[in-house]
């Protein structure tokens, strides 16, 4: 079991081939995952960019890291300029080359700033902060599957969050990734204008098909969902098709273990 002492990251062992790497300093909480293969390793976002996530992997592996963008928010490209291999969906390509749509820089720098209950190394200045900007090395479509050697991770389309938000399969261990698509505690957002509440609604649906998910990981909050959390996922979906409100400014509906603000 991994014991690492770090003054912002927390790194907690799910198996001995797969890490989450947390930054419960700040207040979204934010958590990224890195999966070790036998022949390259994949890291599942990098994170704020608060402090330097390549100060951990590299700890962890010494294997060449990929990295798999969920979605492309600030809060998950932190550390994308620390790695050579930046794979994202083909729909938020142009956000990471030429900038987040419907957020401005000076919400992105009031929400890294704020309720933050760590140390934040000297290297961190929210005036002067700014998202990653850069060209990807590939382009993910619905149904690629990236071979980390004797590991297979399958991409889902996922949108709704954001144009080319993906979920993960990792087929071996049968752990989803779910990015901000699901997750706990705090309401999956769906209400900003670059925002798609009925694409979300709809690729909800979609994972909430896979057959023998195991575990599900998301990008924010408690760590781990169980898969029974699916079954309330579909409720979800055709309640709030029958209520119309899968639309912008109907607030915040909560259900049994998750909720969405559209």
């Amino acid at each position: 079991m991994v014991n690492m002492m770090d003054t912002w990251f927390t790194v907690e062992e799910i198996d001995h081939a797969t890490f989450a790497i947390s930054e419960y300093g700040h207040w979204e909480k934010v958590h990224s995952y890195l999966l070790l293969g036998n022949e390259k390793a994949a890291l599942i976002d990098t994170g704020l960019g608060i402090d330097n996530i390549r100060r951990i992997t590299d700890k962890l592996t010494d294997l060449p890291i990929v990295v798999i963008t969920t979605h492309v928010h600030a809060d998950h490209i932190g550390s994308h300029h620390e790695f050579e291999t930046i794979y994202v969906h083909e729909a938020d390509a142009d956000w990471l080359i030429n900038g987040i749509k419907g957020l401005s820089l000076e919400q992105i720098r009031n929400d890294i700033a704020r309720d933050i209950t760590k140390p934040t190394p000297v290297t961190f200045n929210p005036q002067t902060y700014k998202p990653y900007q850069g060209k990807p090395t590939g382009l993910l479509a619905d149904g690629d599957v990236i071979d980390i050697g004797n590991r297979k991770l399958t991409i889902y389309h996922t949108p709704g969050h954001s144009p080319g938000h993906i979920s993960i399969l990792d087929n071996k261990k049968m752990y989803l990734f779910t990015g901000d698509l699901l997750y706990s505690q705090t309401p999956v957002y769906a209400f900003y204008p670059s925002t798609n509440p009925v694409d979300l609604v709809n690729s909800l649906e979609k994972i909430s098909k896979i057959k023998g998910i195991s575990k599900i990981f998301g990008g924010h909050n408690d760590l781990g969902l169980e898969p029974s959390i699916l079954a309330e996922v579909k409720k979800a979906v055709a309640f709030l098709r029958e209520q119309n409100v899968v639309r912008h400014g109907t607030g915040v509906h909560t259900f049994n273990g998750f909720s969405i603000k559209f």
